[in-house]
């Protein structure tokens, strides 16, 4: 069983997952991430940070939204620890179900192209290529997605 619940972002499971993506993207992109993200923007009551926890309590995953414009939210910091099959979409599934709940219509992402794990992930998760926004744009090495939220 999976239990996925708000936490703050500095909490030290939650500290220790987002290292563990730091590296991993750090690995496969040249990047960590780490200046894409400030905690602060998901401790808003607009916002949210999660944990997801396996049946022993062990932290399996995290991810976030932020507000980004009008009716649009940011996904930030997925991330499922590596033999815990369904995490990410479990994770994605409940932060898309929040944002929906505080009005959100929309959400939007990015990542990089040669991140080809995430790229696929959103795909199959119904993501769309949008064009590149914000700090993305003109970036030739990131890809960003959008998803219209039911």
């Amino acid at each position: 069983m999976l239990h996925i619940q708000a936490e703050d972002p500095a909490s030290l499971d939650a500290q220790l997952l987002m290292d563990e993506l730091s590296a991993v993207l750090a690995h496969i992109t040249g990047d960590s991430g780490r200046a894409s993200f400030d905690p602060d923007d998901v401790r808003a009551a607009n916002a949210a940070f999660v944990v997801a926890r396996n049946n022993t309590g062990q932290a399996v995953g995290c991810g976030a939204f932020r507000p980004l414009g009008d009716g649009i939210a940011e996904i930030k910091r997925m991330y499922s620890r590596p033999g815990h099959q369904g995490v990410g979409s479990a994770i994605l599934a409940h932060l898309e179900e929040r944002a929906r709940t505080l009005g959100y219509q929309t959400l939007w992402l990015e990542t990089r192209k040669v991140n080809e794990r995430a790229v696929g992930f959103y795909r199959a998760r119904g993501f769309q290529t949008i064009d590149n926004y914000g700090k993305y744009v003109g970036n030739t090495k990131a890809i960003c997605f959008g998803k219209q939220l039911g």
